[in-house]
């Protein structure tokens, strides 16, 4: 049996009338002991007797590849295969759900593209000879420089005229902001473990979405996907460059299959730079039209992104856009430029970590053309209704962010003016920032078995750090009465019933319904074994409880165990209303008046995403998502070579994320909602709404606290010594 939900309308919120109380407690995670102590295993840490080791050979230039020192190279001492299958891919995979990854290795169409997989006995002997093996190009450099492409595509909404808007318009704003390529950088390197047992492939691998993996992987073979099973029970993070399988997946299983051994293959750290997605850089011309008093009349974001040849991926900048605010003469839309750089894809909030960072700043120099408050500017063009479709909103919480935030914050304290405040050499100035991000909901399934010494639930969901064994465990947990103790999680192997997969925040509310929905069909079981209503049933520390009846739950499953299955699809929901998430960033900056150097002095974020799961973990994400922020304004981008595109700055030396030095204090404020168009929890995503407009809000304050406007991304000493001067 099963119960299916497709999310067509709004769904009563039962979750509030439940006894265990658990739900939404800032619990412990299940698996944090094991991660501390080092028990909990991840991909490159199972490693089975006589296994081999592959290690990933990468083109030096642009062309056809050749070998010139294969025999050589095959022959040597501890060396197995050098192996240049043209099923081997070029980079992750990331495109739509299912899409089958770019193959062949004959030509790279980017420095550091995978060509060959070295195999050895040992670790120290394939990286020894995946060095000693020479290759040559015969190519030019390509198109590597935005500016040199012809992009593809046009603006997808263009209503109203915009121009006309712009020219009669009380105060407008025409500008055009940059932001960097930047990279996933997540702890956990891409790797691999494959073996064989005849026919059948299992694969122990860094992956984000296991149901989707497996076809990609199968179809990359050439083999059926009911041959093909992936184990993914522990990932080191992901923030989106897991989401398809990476080079070192698809090499490790040819090798194993052809050498008939188990074979892992790990990524090196510059290898993960190069081979795995980045986030592309973006160039965005924002038009803003407006009254007398800051109401839009016109709205204008239009974007060039990049990728490589064949990649259906574009990163999509204005996604949030179409719907932040009001305004009648739009011109949105992303025009792509085929690249031969490494290969761009989802990053953390694909669209909006960019868009609404630099969307923000734009209504930050709306306000100061208009001479008002920009939280005053944010609150006078809050649309009633989706601008662009006319649908409802299922919820809107911006204005309460808005206002919460600016209380805790303290805002009503700042100065009017730029260059107000200084300390010493330090300018110090505020600034904020509005965040969107849209939310999702994607097909789920779970089951759960209940025995006397309590449930399992397996889903092959996945945790990449966020928090997934916590959340199904409280949610379980409360729908069976049963202590956190008393469940177990089950996750990250594709026997298990397909989850959503972790990424664009969906993982956490859409694989939760559908655990929640297993637990529905166990609580009926168990109701009409009390011979009661479900609804009249109380279930809490082990015990049934319905009218004046109470019986423990162990002696109701008679030695027996009951089982629930939960189907969780998106349906009409999706379309008859808008669904996003919403939040307000504000942040304290002190610029050196000498040397351009910015610190983060505080921030504040005030975010609401439904019904709130588990308190600990929902504020961790924000935390990071503020932490990546403060990154993007300040420190992160990937340099490309502007002779032939490849990556300059390919490790954590030269690549500078944001570290404990850069963060100051967070406060993360959680704001109690409930959304009834998405689903019976309630809930929605939260883990990407962190770093929408974060950075915007630490550009903006850098302009209040010294008067120079950075629109170049990150705004690097140089480029804010360069206004100072």
């Amino acid at each position: 049996m099963s119960l299916d939900l497709k999310v067509d309308g709004q769904s009563e919120d039962r979750a509030e009338g439940y006894a265990q109380g658990i739900l939404g407690t800032p619990m412990d995670r299940p698996d944090g002991e094991a991660k501390v102590t080092g028990a909990a295993t991840y991909a490159a840490d199972e490693v089975p007797e006589g296994c081999l080791v592959g290690m990933l050979v990468r083109a030096p230039g642009h062309g056809r590849i050749e070998v010139l020192n294969l025999d050589e190279v095959r022959n040597s001492d501890g060396v197995r295969a050098v192996i240049r299958d043209p099923r081997m891919i070029r980079n992750a995979a990331q495109g739509t759900a299912n899409q089958a990854p770019v193959q062949g290795v004959d030509k790279a169409d980017y420095i550091g593209q995978p060509v060959a997989l070295v195999v050895a006995e040992s670790f120290e002997t394939a990286r020894h000879a995946a060095h000693s093996l020479k290759l040559r190009t015969d190519g030019s450099p390509g198109i590597v420089n935005p500016e040199d492409a012809e992009p593809e595509g046009e603006p997808d909404t263009t209503t109203g005229d915009l121009d006309g808007a712009m020219s009669s318009a009380a105060h407008s704003v025409d500008v055009i902001y940059t932001t960097a390529s930047s990279v996933s950088a997540a702890m956990e390197p891409h790797a691999t473990l494959a073996w064989w047992d005849g026919d059948r492939l299992t694969v122990r691998s860094a992956l984000q979405m296991l149901k989707y993996n497996r076809n990609e992987l199968a179809d990359s073979l050439e083999i059926d996907p009911e041959n093909v099973r992936l184990l993914a029970p522990f990932v080191g993070g992901g923030f989106g460059s897991k989401l398809g399988i990476s080079a070192d997946a698809v090499a490790a299983a040819i090798a194993a299959k052809e050498l008939g051994r188990p074979v892992q293959v790990v990524q090196h750290r510059r290898q993960v730079f190069e081979t795995v997605t980045r986030r592309s850089e973006t160039r965005q011309r924002i038009r803003l039209a407006a009254d007398a008093e800051g109401r839009l009349s016109g709205i204008g974001h239009e974007s060039l992104v990049s990728n490589l040849p064949g990649e259906g991926f574009a990163e999509p900048v204005a996604q949030a856009t179409h719907f932040a605010y009001g305004g009648a003469h739009r011109v949105i839309g992303e025009r792509l430029a085929r690249l031969n750089r490494p290969a761009a894809g989802s990053v953390r909030a694909p669209g909006e970590a960019v868009g609404v960072t630099a969307f923000e700043c734009a209504m930050d120099e709306l306000a100061s053309d208009v001479g008002i408050d920009p939280v005053e500017l944010r609150l006078r063009n809050i649309p009633d209704k989706d601008p662009e479709s006319g649908i409802p909103f299922s919820s809107h919480m911006l204005e309460r962010s808005l206002r919460e935030g600016a209380e805790r914050f303290g805002w009503a304290a700042r100065d009017v003016a730029p260059r107000a405040r200084r300390e010493g050499e330090w300018w110090i100035g505020t600034g904020m920032a509005a965040a969107f991000r849209v939310n999702l909901m994607m097909e789920a399934e779970a089951r759960i078995a209940l025995s006397p010494e309590g449930a399992v639930v397996e889903t092959d969901m996945t945790d990449i750090g966020t928090g997934t064994y916590a959340i199904l465990t409280q949610i379980a947990g409360e729908a069976l009465g049963l202590p956190a103790d008393r469940v177990e999680v089950r996750l990250g192997d594709t026997t298990f019933p397909p989850g959503s997969g972790s990424g664009g925040s969906f993982g956490a509310a859409t694989t939760g319904n559908a655990v929640w929905l297993a637990a529905q069909e166990i609580r009926q079981a168990i109701a009409q074994r009390m011979n009661c209503d479900e609804a009249d049933l109380t279930l809490k520390d082990g015990t049934a409880i319905c009218g004046n009846e109470s019986r423990p739950i162990a002696e109701l499953l008679d030695g027996g165990s009951l089982n629930g299955h939960g189907h969780v699809t998106a349906g009409d929901a999706f379309s008859d209303v808008r669904q996003s998430t919403f939040g307000a960033h504000f942040a304290e900056v002190a610029v050196n008046d000498v040397t351009g150097e910015v610190r983060v002095r505080r921030m504040q974020g005030t975010f609401a995403c439904g019904r709130i799961l588990n308190e600990k973990t929902a504020r961790s994400q924000c935390h990071g998502g503020m932490t990546w922020g403060i990154g993007m304004a300040l420190t992160e981008g990937l340099t490309h070579d502007r002779r032939d595109g490849h990556i300059v700055n390919r490790d954590f030396a030269e690549y500078h994320m944001a570290v404990n030095a850069d963060v100051p204090p967070l406060d993360v404020h959680l704001l109690e909602e409930r959304d009834p168009w998405s689903g019976p929890l309630q809930a929605k995503g939260l883990g990407e709404l962190g770093i929408c407009g974060a950075g915007a809000a630490v550009l903006n304050a850098v302009h209040h606290a010294c008067g120079v406007r950075v629109r170049d991304m990150p705004a690097t000493p140089d480029r804010v010594l360069a206004g100072l001067e």
